[in-house]
């Protein structure tokens, strides 16, 4: 659901505001019924573990040298 209010309002009314986008509604804030911005809540975000790729992947020991020219041509715009 989405809802519209003034400017003036928003400014008034911050933490309501805040608390029904943070239950799942957007609210869209309007300047002279112009809408300029949308407040809505923030995805909470999994932690990241650590670790998951070990011994799963190897760099090559030639990961720094230079490219073969076959293939660099195409980054420096020598490509077909």
């Amino acid at each position: 659901m989405t809802s519209q209010v003034n400017m003036h309002d928003a400014k008034t009314q911050l933490s309501r505001l805040a608390q029904r986008a943070a239950e799942g509604e957007d609210i869209v804030i309007a300047r002279n019924g112009r809408p300029l911005a949308k407040l809505v809540a923030i995805e909470e975000r999994k932690p990241r573990r650590l670790g998951l790729w070990k011994d799963k992947v190897r760099i090559g020991d030639d990961f720094e040298d230079p490219l073969p020219w076959e293939i660099q041509r195409y980054f420096e715009g020598h490509g077909d």
